[in-house]
């Protein structure tokens, strides 16, 4: 004990920190086999007000469940950080891997993996469940979830990549036996141009049309401070963030602090607002989130977050029970019944309320046929359809990448191919944006279905060469200058 230590035959190892953090991600979740034990916890989610199991009694959600509700044969697309394979998400069949967009694409071990913890926290409160009497639960635990990852350990991500991930999904939502009713963006930018312009906002827009719910998460501008892009586009369902402040009852909930409102009186509110603070969700050791803030753990299995993304989340689960229950509705239906059901906040602002807190008590047994809301543009209340025509380099707003030093800006996208926004806009209404692995002109991914995932690596020296941000050029793996100014994930604390 105390002796010196001799050191031979050793080299020096520089590790890009997000990488490193991944690797111990990968560690973590490798010691634990699914039912495993996975060490202490002193962790009660019984006395917790904002554990989900207390969450979802108050709103109506276990009513459901206990109905036989759970979210079972509808799939929902996480478009985020990716999942790690934490317990209460190893079950068979819980996910499935789409593409990997993102950044670490090219590294294997780091693929589809969540060195972010961000993706998986979301994950776990659409559809978490670690299968035990009174363990987690998720809003909807028999729903599955596939993952679209797009962002690093960092959380790095362009609004290009997110782009594509909504259209990657859009083209592919039946196949395989997929049946991808619902997408979750708990992500936003605060893009400087009207939605009816924003291509972000076009391509989910396209993705509503086309039958498949998009959640929103609203932004975490507070008051006034405007809907996040594409939450802003009125065509989707937008949520904010409520305080359930420790109690069971949604009599003295209030909004958060730090939800968006509308900015104005005839600028877009949140749809509605969900549970939002103090979430009880899932915790991936060793991951950015993890790292940055010890101090929201509870125990080991769990994590403590803020922020629409969870709101976002939590709607989505819901609306996950509602196309089990109801499997015909119309993405404009599931958005008339959420609004119908939602429970006022006396003396809050619909600026910042919208039609109020999500409440499933009175749904349960509603009519399964709706008329559809849509008329006039053929949206629902008149509302002028988007025409993705804008610019990209507005709609990342201040959510900037860089690679030593070199910002990504101006009309490209992720692999510095210009991107045309009306040309691309043609091919996403005609549902023709991908072809096979290529998207706006080079190859992303592979285009092929293995098992339960989305198999290739094509983001190639091949595909790199020859294309640049301004003058620095791309080589496969080479992200170790890379760096993210952003706040697009709509998680206001852990």
């Amino acid at each position: 004990m105390g002796a010196a230590l001799t050191v031979r035959n050793a080299f020096r190892l520089r590790v890009w920190h997000a990488a490193l953090m991944a690797l111990a991600v990968a560690l973590a979740v490798g010691l634990i086999r699914p039912g495993a034990s996975w060490g202490s916890s002193s962790y009660d989610p019984a006395g917790d007000p904002y554990s989900m199991q207390n969450l979802t009694a108050a709103d109506g959600v276990q009513a459901w469940r206990s109905a036989g509700v759970t979210g079972r044969g509808v799939d929902v697309a996480l478009i985020d950080t990716g999942v790690a394979p934490v317990p209460a998400l190893s079950g068979t069949g819980k996910i499935v891997n789409g593409p990997d967009l993102s950044l670490e694409s090219q590294d294997p071990p780091l693929q589809h993996l969540d060195g972010n913890g961000h993706g998986t926290f979301m994950a776990g409160i659409i559809g978490g469940n670690d299968g035990r009497p009174g363990g987690y639960r998720g809003v909807a635990p028999g729903a599955r979830i596939l993952s679209v990852k797009v962002g690093d350990a960092n959380g790095g991500v362009d609004v290009s990549q997110v782009i594509a991930a909504i259209d990657w999904v859009v083209q592919h939502r039946h196949e395989h036996g997929l049946n991808i009713r619902v997408i979750n963006l708990s992500f936003g930018t605060n893009s400087s141009q009207p939605y009816v312009l924003d291509p972000l906002a076009f391509a989910a827009e396209q993705a509503w049309k086309k039958g498949v719910v998009v959640v929103a998460a609203a932004g975490n501008r507070g008051v006034g401070g405007g809907l996040a892009d594409p939450a802003y586009d009125p065509w989707l369902i937008s949520a904010g963030a409520v305080d359930t402040m420790g109690t069971p009852s949604l009599a003295d909930d209030v909004p958060a602090s730090f939800t968006a409102g509308a900015a104005c009186g005839t600028c877009a509110a949140p749809t509605l607002l969900a549970p939002g603070m103090h979430l009880q969700g899932l915790r991936v050791p060793g991951s950015y989130i993890d790292v940055n803030n010890p101090g929201a753990a509870l125990g080991d299995l769990y994590f403590r977050g803020s922020g629409t993304s969870e709101s976002a989340a939590y709607v989505s689960g819901a609306v996950a029970l509602l196309l089990q229950k109801y499997p015909r509705l119309t993405p404009d239906q599931v958005k008339q019944m959420l609004i119908a059901g939602a429970q006022p906040l006396p003396g809050a602002s619909p600026l910042v309320q919208g039609s109020g807190e999500l409440d499933l008590s009175t749904l349960l047994g509603a009519p399964g046929r709706l008329r559809d809301a849509g008329r006039g543009h053929g949206g629902p209340g008149g509302l002028e359809p988007a025409t993705g025509r804008g610019s990209l380099q507005l709609s990342r707003g201040d959510d900037v990448l860089s690679l030593n030093g070199v910002e990504l800006v101006g009309e490209k996208d992720i692999f510095g191919k210009p991107f045309r926004a009306a040309l691309m806009a043609a091919l996403e209404a005609a549902g023709h944006s991908w072809s096979g692995g290529r998207w706006n002109g080079s190859n992303w991914t592979g285009s092929s279905w293995s098992g339960s995932s989305w198999s290739g690596s094509s983001w190639s020296t091949l595909s790199w060469s020859g294309h640049s941000w301004s003058g620095s050029s791309w080589s496969g793996s080479s992200w170790s200058g890379s760096s993210w100014s952003g706040d697009a994930w709509s998680s206001f604390s852990w």
